[in-house]
């Protein structure tokens, strides 16, 4: 069993610690939170899935809530709620999160509640049904009854064929779910759900001693199993290309897309603020081009979707101006990326300032902070380098920022179009 403890500077304290069932935890102490914040990831999302077997990430996040040996369906919330905090849970393409903010005092029960369910979950054919008549109404009301629902399915399958392990949104395949059998959902459960799968991470007001040792009074009796091999990836991404959606949309949107480094590569850093410089806010390159001085669009936006273990997907999205197809815009931004020149050093920390800000308040809240911690130490390895985020942050130049947009590959376009424009 590994202790480690690293410095509070330049930032938080994160002591890290193993149980002999291979679970991982870390911990940041903050004695000036009015919380604590329980953050249990476990290795798995859309990615491990198999054709065919879509949606099942994301129907354990449903499912997690329907009882346990000890807690009944619904249960847990109302446990959590009840002593004054909050509990919910999200599947993205590499892992599962369940997590819980409470007061100090209720440590120890969402422990209690967190260790019963990975015990003894219960994984029946009656909340089989209900859990995947849940997902479905999820499935119409966020993605096929609401304006530019496909759109996001439609970006990812420009770059990822259906076989590909991300070329599926994690809600999954209905008719997948649909053709579940209550095995093949207990095997999905078994394969991934163990404790050696799992990383606990614990943010706010907490002694380090005396929480290791409710973890391990929780969670240390747990079955020690290896934690399963993660399926090559084999399929490669797609070439990108020009696709048209039509739908009954308020107006016409316009994203070129290409494929990027993946999400722990160094370059994304790099890739994050030259996103930034192109369309984040009024200052923005693109946005004082295409918007002020043209007036061939409404708004410009960068987004970047990072994936584990293939590249991640870099955007930009536009809404035309009145009268402006969404030709003319795609040529326009294509044109822009085209004579695109090194950032000056006003525009990259004008990018900077953005960032830092926005990194800042997510580690102002013991919740949100326990999260960034989960999500690093997923993506690089290791929790405790949340704190080195704004020294890499600041050492990130204009030449490097210039390189990683020059080394894109030719954007593809998703033209999305309301149907009397199609």
């Amino acid at each position: 069993m590994a202790d480690t403890r690293f410095p509070p500077s330049p930032g938080f304290t994160v002591i890290r610690y193993r149980l002999g069932n291979g679970l991982e935890l870390a911990l940041l102490p903050d004695p000036t939170a009015p919380a604590v914040a329980v953050n249990l990831s476990f290795q798995v999302g859309s990615v491990d899935e198999l054709p065919g077997r879509t949606g099942f990430a994301h129907l354990f996040e449903h499912l997690m809530f329907q009882g346990s040996a000890r807690v009944a369906p619904g249960e847990h919330m109302s446990v959590i709620e009840a002593a004054g905090g909050n509990v919910n849970a999200f599947t993205s393409t590499d892992r599962t999160v369940y997590h819980e903010c409470v007061p100090t005092g209720a440590l120890e029960i969402v422990l209690w509640l967190e260790a019963d369910r990975l015990r003894s979950l219960a994984v029946t054919q009656e909340n089989l049904d209900a859990q995947r008549d849940v997902v479905t109404q999820e499935k119409r009301q966020r993605y096929d009854n609401r304006p530019y629902g496909d759109l996001l399915a439609g970006l990812v399958g420009q770059h990822f064929g259906p076989r590909h392990p991300y070329g599926h949104l994690p809600i999954g395949s209905m008719k997948d779910l649909a053709a579940a059998s209550l095995a093949d959902v207990t095997a999905f459960h078994s394969r991934w759900y163990r404790p050696s799968h799992a990383k606990l991470v614990i943010c706010g007001s907490l002694d380090p001693d005396e929480t290791i040792d409710l973890v391990e009074r929780y969670f240390g009796d747990l079955e020690d199993l290896s934690p399963p091999p993660r399926e090559t990836i084999t399929e490669s991404p797609l070439p990108g290309g020009v696709i048209t959606l039509t739908s009954d949309v308020p107006h016409p949107l316009l994203h070129c897309s290409w494929q990027a480094p993946a999400a722990d590569d160094p370059d994304l850093l790099a890739l994050e603020l030259g996103l930034s410089v192109l369309s984040d806010g009024h200052a923005s390159r693109l946005h004082r081009r295409l918007v002020r001085e043209r007036g061939i669009a409404h708004e410009v936006h960068g987004a970047l979707l990072g994936h584990l273990r293939s590249p991640s997907i870099a955007s930009l999205s536009a809404r035309p101006a009145d009268g402006v197809g969404t030709q003319e815009l795609a040529e326009a931004i294509l044109e822009e990326l085209a004579i695109l020149d090194t950032p000056s050093e006003q525009e990259l920390e004008r990018a900077k300032a953005q960032y830092e800000r926005g990194w800042l308040l997510e580690l102002a809240a013991v919740e949100d902070r326990a999260e960034a911690a989960a999500d690093t130490w997923t993506t690089l390895g290791d929790p405790a380098l949340i704190n080195h985020r704004l020294t890499d942050l600041a050492a990130v130049t204009p030449g490097e920022v210039s390189r990683v947009l020059a080394n894109r590959p030719a954007p593809s376009q998703l033209h999305y179009l309301p149907k009397a424009a199609s």
